[in-house]
């Protein structure tokens, strides 16, 4: 259950996100693309990662209680997790920072990955998760995934994360 856990959070990762939309050149999303996308080995985590990765997949995924049997594989017996948008766009950044840094990146390409205009300068011609930092800047006031992003890059860097 624990690589399970390991393997959707990585699906979901931004980085993941970022490489799938710089390989698929249409509407078609073939199996062949799917073989070509950097998922990390079960191998390659430790089980301090594993367990960083799954107690926060597993607040992210189990919040009803016909979940119950995936949070008892996990070694949870308590009830669904609330669904708190907020707790959970931290739950994400952190683990999104914790796979930027899985992948060896560094803190300015993951604020490239997120926004290239941030580094290359507002007249660069590509955003990456341009609906996402629309939507974000009218609702929250600021592009919020990539502020937390880069705070938990901050806090994983300071070792204050576990």
């Amino acid at each position: 259950a624990e690589q399970a856990a390991c393997l959707v959070a990585n699906i979901d990762s931004l980085v993941v996100d970022y490489v799938t939309r710089h390989k698929v050149g249409g509407l078609n999303f073939n199996f062949f693309i799917v073989k070509q996308l950097p998922i990390l080995p079960p191998d390659s985590y430790s089980k301090k990662d594993t367990a960083f990765i799954a107690i926060r997949v597993l607040e992210l995924t189990y919040t009803a209680c016909d979940l119950q049997p995936w949070a008892l594989d996990l070694g949870f017996d308590g009830e669904p997790f609330e669904f708190n948008p907020e707790r959970r766009a931290l739950i994400r950044a952190e683990l999104d920072a914790w796979y930027a840094r899985a992948y060896g990146l560094s803190r300015e390409e993951l604020r490239y990955i997120l926004d290239p205009a941030a580094v290359e300068g507002s007249e660069y011609p590509s955003e990456t998760f341009r609906v996402l930092k629309k939507n974000e800047e009218r609702e929250f006031g600021e592009y919020r995934t990539q502020r937390l992003v880069l705070e938990a890059w901050d806090k994983l860097e300071r070792g204050e994360l576990h």
